[in-house]
């Protein structure tokens, strides 16, 4: 069954979709605690995929163990689908939401 919405209700949801994937809103990337990954794999993941030097990358290793999550990159939304999908392929939880409604 097809709803026939009037053309206030029509504007505002276009206006909400364009808001949702504004390019000029940052997205974040965020990998979240799992039971399955050792700590210093965590660390390992970060230095490799995002460049972090070691005492940065434990530090955001440290936040996911003790908080449940960390922000580990900013930028468009494409590029974070793109971090997160590379996070998947070494097993990490993540995701991504824009910026103004992370953490």
């Amino acid at each position: 069954m097809m709803v026939k919405l009037d053309e206030t209700t029509e504007q505002k949801i276009d206006e909400a979709i364009k808001e949702i994937f504004s390019s000029d809103k940052p997205w974040v990337t965020i990998v979240w605690d799992d039971p399955v990954n050792l700590m210093t794999y965590v660390t390992y993941v970060l230095m490799d995929l995002f460049g972090f030097a070691k005492e940065k990358a434990h530090e955001l290793m440290m936040q996911v163990h003790t908080q449940g999550k960390a922000v580990v990159s900013t930028g468009s939304r494409e590029e974070m689908e793109h971090d997160v999908a590379r996070l998947h392929e070494y097993g990490l939880w993540a995701t991504l939401q824009r910026g103004d409604q992370a953490l």
